[in-house]
């Protein structure tokens, strides 16, 4: 029978560390969108689905730019399902992740297990870590939840044994979901049954892409004959499948750079993907039709591919690809799910053992023949309509706990959502002041010194916020949300009507007392608004404001202040995105003004050393800058597909980009 246990999993750990606490309110630096050119030649419903709603925005959810590269032993809580044939392992506290599946009579590992948690900048909130099988929800990218808790308990399973249950709310789409794993007595196939809600009275957006990491010296294997090929230039272009430009595509150390297949699996066939080695042994994906796409990502054999490989584990450690289905043809089409509605579907994962070398539709045939024989497609469809029932049964035992975001909104829409608790027990600090607005029509007053949390900006939230009290804390809530819901000349309005609030507070006070709300967070804001209207000059004032009133305020020793590092984490935050106007503006004497207020600690850190290069080569120190790279520096946040590195040493050295910076996604241009 099926199991659940507790268990511990030790590994060299980076701490995801604080939040980015400043609102993100520029537009996403996302490399999934298409160009232009290529889009005339999409099928109808694709072309609909690629230009429906696109994420244009991170908010309501933060940055989580605050992890490092010193990796030290931490213990990972894990849950772990199994029965006499699969072990599975899951990390509750890191989106869900499966980081092994494990099948016991062959002894073999179906993934790539990393074996360090080494985040990087690749989920569209920055954290996330290779490995395993990841749950991305919410739009086109890696899920913000990557490196967040979720619930966790075991749910009496379809067959009377147990399973385990994960499930969150989605914040970017506003969306509950939840993973129902169980393991039937005897099975070699874990099943995962799946299902998003829209408890609105509006259609929302949604997306979905289970993303299997496999090591890279496989054969991957899907029933189609063409697929749409996506790479860093942007470009969506049908392909043939296998070969592609002379090379067999579907051997993933065959193709130089990074890029996308996703396979045009044709209707009525059965969906699946898997992925072999050379004796024909490895894992097997596949699931009820509702899943409809499959993908290879591949990150290429050229340096920047291997530059990122090392740099999401250690070196020496072997490479990985990575297998996906999702519930449209493509990762940059969004899915319209109606009021009041769900869509679920049912995965399974195993082992699958079939040649894989050879002729690609013989090699097609057996292994279908195979998998039909280990796992019925009638069979997939009956664990799916056998697990519906019980999707909306009650969990049991808590065993893991995620974000209280679900529980406040379940308390202001009175929603029910069976199956799937947000309790109010799971409200915790960051829902605080948002429960007040909730209950009182108030915001609570910031303590002093106090840095604002994040803001919520879904329409309720707006509403709340502009028939509450006019304090600059509210003002500053308020045009955030605004700024979301591009009303970006109220949003601007709302901060100034901030500001000149605390300028009259603070000159009503003879004795010169100093509002516990800062002017820094509304000018900020003010600032971003300017650089976006390309207003460089006053957005670069407005910055050196901000900044200098975020050093009057801040307290003598801010990393003792709060307990978890937010001033230290505001104070860098804010520093290198004034630094960067300020040289946008061309002011570098103005901007090293800033980087000597900055904390020697932060001057130290990678991307602060970028900067610091950057700065020296806007005076005119070309040597010096020079001398930082070869000094030696990791920038531990580089976003993927982030090319500036190599912009600043082309305008520095002739010679070519060392390799230990080399983290090109593309080839050059020329």
């Amino acid at each position: 029978m099926t199991t659940i246990r507790r268990e511990v999993l030790t590994l060299p750990a980076a701490p995801p560390g604080p939040d980015n606490p400043l609102p993100p309110l520029r537009p996403l630096d996302e490399a999934h969108r298409i160009d232009d050119r290529d889009r005339a030649e999409l099928p109808r419903d694709m072309a609909r689905q690629v230009d429906y709603a696109p994420l244009r925005s991170l908010l309501p959810v933060q940055v989580r730019d605050g992890y490092g590269r010193e990796r030290e032993p931490g213990a990972l809580d894990a849950l772990v399902i199994e029965n006499d044939r699969l072990r599975a392992t899951v990390l509750p506290a890191l989106g869900g992740r499966i980081a092994s599946l494990h099948h016991k009579p062959t002894g073999r590992e179906l993934l790539y297990v990393n074996p360090v948690l080494q985040p990087a900048n690749f989920a569209l909130n920055g954290a996330w870590f290779s490995g395993g099988i990841e749950w991305n929800i919410g739009a086109t990218g890696h899920t913000t939840l990557s490196c967040s808790p979720v619930h966790a308990a075991s749910v009496p399973a379809p067959d009377g044994g147990e399973m385990l249950r994960l499930w969150e709310w989605e914040r970017l789409r506003d969306l509950p979901f939840q993973v129902d794993l169980w393991l039937p007595d005897g099975s070699d196939f874990l099943y995962v049954g799946a299902r998003i809600r829209n408890p609105h009275e509006r259609p929302v957006p949604t997306y979905w892409w289970s993303n299997i990491a496999v090591p890279e010296d496989r054969r991957v294997l899907a029933p189609a004959d063409e697929a749409w090929h996506f790479g860093y230039e942007r470009r969506l272009r049908r392909v043939p499948v296998p070969e592609h430009e002379g090379v067999d595509r579907t051997y993933p150390t065959r193709s130089t750079y990074a890029a996308d297949y996703f396979y045009e699996v044709p209707d009525g066939r059965r969906r699946w993907i898997a992925a072999l080695d050379g004796n024909g042994q490895g894992l097997v994906q596949t699931s009820t039709d509702g899943l409809r796409g499959r993908k290879l990502f591949v990150w290429g054999t050229g340096p920047g591919g291997r530059r990122w490989q090392e740099w999401l584990t250690e070196p020496g450690t072997g490479g990985y690809c990575e297998i996906q289905a999702g519930l449209a043809r493509t990762q940059l089409e969004h899915v319209r799910l109606e009021a009041e509605s769900e869509v679920s579907w049912l995965e399974a994962y195993g082992p699958l053992d079939t040649p894989s070398d050879g002729d690609w539709h013989t090699v097609l045939r057996g292994a279908e023949d195979r998998l039909e024989a280990a796992l019925p497609r009638a069979g997939v469809d009956a664990a799916h309509a056998a697990w519906l029932p019980h999707a909306d049964a009650e969990p049991g035992e808590r065993l893991a706990t995620g974000s209280g975001w679900g529980a406040l909104e379940v308390l202001r829409a009175g929603w029910k959502l069976p199956g799937t608790p947000f309790d109010e027990d799971t409200l915790a600090e960051p829902q605080r002041p948002w429960l007040q607005l909730l209950r009182s029509g108030s915001l609570p007053e910031p303590e002093d010194r106090e840095v604002p949390g994040g803001t919520l900006v879904a329409r309720p939230w707006r509403d709340m916020l502009e028939t509450t009290a006019a304090t600059p804390l509210a003002e500053y809530h308020l045009g955030v949300a605004q700024w979301h819901g591009d009303d970006r000349a109220q949003a601007v309005r709302s901060w100034e009507r901030g500001l000149r609030s605390i300028e009259r507070a603070e000159a009503a006070d003879d004795a010169g007392h100093v509002t516990a709300v800062g002017r820094w967070p509304l000018l900020r804001c003010l600032a971003v608004a300017d650089r976006e209207e390309g207003h460089h000059e006053r957005a670069a004032d407005r910055y050196a404001q901000a900044f200098a009133d975020l050093c009057a305020r801040r307290p003598d020793d801010p990393r003792d202040t709060d307990g978890d590092g937010r001033w230290a984490a505001v104070a860098a935050a804010l520093g290198g995105e004034a630094i960067g106007a300020l040289l946008a503006a061309g002011r570098p004497a103005d901007a090293r003004a800033v980087w000597e207020r900055l904390d020697p600690a932060t001057r130290a850190r990678g991307r602060f050393r970028l900067t610091e290069a950057e700065l020296l080569a806007a005076e005119g120190r070309r040597e010096e800058a020079r001398a930082v790279f070869d000094e030696g520096f990791e920038v531990a946040d580089l976003r993927e597909g982030d090319e500036s590195i190599g912009s600043l040493w082309a305008r520095l050295d002739d010679a070519p980009l060392p390799a230990r910076h080399d983290f090109r996604m593309r080839p050059d241009r020329g």
